[in-house]
């Protein structure tokens, strides 16, 4: 095959094989399809339902608290609300965001694979997760939970909200990840193409193999300590209740054992994103490739340490906390790594300030920032002064929701190519993810000082003298909305309007690029065999080609 065919200017693949949206009409194909590119883009739509839910949510809270009394809603409305909010931004959009949607759709392109290696079981993963968030936000119907996502004991025991519902709905999207967790593990292993070894794995599938190893191991812990608060509630088994003989503090051992890790679930394949999009817009090979894979499986081991963190103010010994703060900052090493490494990786780069350059930018900053704050907070005497305060809710939202957003962005602008076969508008794109940048700066900016001056997270009312800080917050989340909101509609006017994209818009050497402009439904006719790395760009386009289509 010559490179013009791999290129998609002349027939490929016997020039007979469907690409994989027309492949098969209906929508019975649809629903019943094991493709993992139609799976992850059913996916996509629903966690983008998720975000956009998630975020309006968000905007009720911020509206409430523009003045210091009542505004919108009243306090039993606003609890439940910040619990819909949290839940629905934590566990059905920025865990499942990039795994479900990039990993599922591009993971298999990236190794020379035809599917998945279980693509039922991937089809079944994407039900598992509709069925929970369905249950998940069938809890505002009956009524709605209030004890926020963290869920604490005994107060989550024992209040007359709607609990079992939203519990059984997160045992359920959990049952969604270890699906996925599964899958992902055992088709890196098994279905690599020939040539594709260890050292030639692209970075985004190391980040997402190190992200499905935290899964697998951490999301059955959450999962059954979730469910054991919602039979504490309905039952009295005691497990968590002090008046029954229980003990809150097991809860929030079992529960940040799983919910540090998560931090990691989230932010891992947002690295593994920006990984690729640093390497094709600077057009250089990663400043040290096995320092960045070996980094993510660092984390991924380190992250499963540090929960106690969480918990200085818990009644723990001064030797544990201290414990628990060396090894929550020793994370810090392998992020430090990756940062410098793709700073590195950018120096005598020729770089191309598009859409998802930029967001790799935004990321940065946030990630950096962020990181920071995490270091300070996983200080003992900072983080008493700090504890449940606006101060970890921007920390949270700087490191993980900022990281998550911009990275799942700059995802969607970059693989928008390859999944839909159209080009965006650039100066659309460029000005709305400045807008996302300014918007998040402004709402959770002015956070990080109510927090140091001591306010309260989760409070539906507050002193006077934080109200310039509140509606400089707010003002910020209506900004970072509309910003969110013209993104999509780029992208949804790019799908029936935007220019036909060639295979390879951004000269990326990655193996996914090799592929027609829209990936025919097997991806292969055979499997390929690679002769080269993801990253060779001291290759011209036509040699990275041909040494990737020797099987074609």
């Amino acid at each position: 095959m010559t490179a013009h065919e791999i290129e998609g200017t002349a027939p490929v693949h016997g020039s007979h094989e469907l690409d994989y949206l027309r492949a098969g009409a209906g929508v019975r194909s649809w629903l019943l399809t094991t493709d993992h590119k139609r799976i992850g883009l059913m996916f996509y739509a629903l966690i983008v339902l998720m975000l956009l839910l998630g975020g309006a949510f968000a905007l009720v809270l911020r509206t409430e608290l523009l003045t210091p009394g009542p505004t919108v809603i009243d306090a039993t409305t606003y609890n439940r609300m910040f619990t819909l909010h949290g839940v629905v931004m934590v566990w059905l959009f920025m865990i499942p965001s990039i795994p479900n949607v990039f990993g599922n759709f591009f993971l298999p392109l990236m190794i020379g694979a035809k599917d998945l290696a279980f693509p039922r079981l991937n089809l079944a993963s994407l039900y598992v997760y509709a069925a929970g968030a369905v249950i998940t936000l069938a809890t505002a119907i009956a009524g709605g939970a209030d004890t926020g996502w963290t869920f604490y004991p005994p107060y989550s025991t024992t209040t007359p909200a709607a609990v079992l519902p939203i519990v059984i709905g997160i045992f359920t999207l959990g049952m969604s990840s270890i699906m996925t967790a599964v899958n992902f593990i055992a088709t890196t292993h098994t279905m690599r193409a020939r040539g594709i070894g260890w050292g030639r794995l692209p970075l985004f599938v190391w980040a997402n193999y190190a992200t499905s190893v935290i899964m697998l191991l951490a999301t059955p812990v959450l999962g059954l300590t979730i469910l054991l608060v919602g039979l504490d509630h309905i039952y009295h088994f005691g497990v968590f209740d002090p008046a029954l003989g229980g003990d809150p503090v097991l809860f929030q051992h079992l529960f940040w054992f799983y919910s540090h890790p998560a931090v990691y679930i989230m932010v891992l394949p947002a690295q593994g994103v920006v990984s690729e999009v640093v390497c094709t817009f600077s057009q250089r090979q990663p400043a040290s490739y096995w320092a960045i894979a070996l980094s993510s499986l660092g984390i991924a081991f380190i992250g499963f340490t540090g929960w106690g963190h969480h918990m200085f103010v818990a009644g723990m010994s001064e030797f544990d906390a201290g414990i628990f703060g060396a090894l929550s900052m020793f994370v810090a090493i392998f992020s430090a790594i990756k940062v410098f490494t793709w700073v590195a990786t950018l120096q005598k780069g020729s770089i191309y300030f598009n859409t998802p350059m930029l967001y790799f930018f935004w990321f940065l900053f946030l990630f950096v920032f962020g990181g920071m704050t995490g270091v300070a907070t996983a200080t003992q005497s900072l983080d008493v002064h700090w504890h449940d305060t606006y101060f970890v809710v921007a920390h949270f939202h700087f490191i993980m929701v900022g990281g998550t957003l911009t990275a799942f962005l700059a995802a969607a602008h970059y693989w928008f190519p390859k999944m839909f076969g159209r080009m965006y508008s650039e100066a659309m794109g460029l000005l709305t993810s400045f807008g996302v940048f300014l918007g998040f700066i402004l709402t959770f900016l002015p956070q990080f000082l109510l927090g140091n001056a001591g306010m309260p997270r989760r409070y539906y009312s507050y002193p006077e003298q934080y109200q310039w800080l509140n509606v400089l917050s707010t003002g910020g989340a209506y900004l970072l909305a509309g910003a969110l909101v013209l993104a999509l509609v780029n992208l949804l006017v790019a799908l029936r309007w935007g220019a036909r994209a060639p295979a390879n818009p951004w000269r990326s050497r990655s193996y996914e690029w090799a592929t027609p402009p829209l990936p025919p439904a097997h991806n292969f006719p055979v499997t390929p065999i690679v002769e080269r790395g993801p990253y060779d760009y001291q290759l011209t386009e036509e040699e990275a080609h041909a040494r990737i289509s020797a099987a074609l």
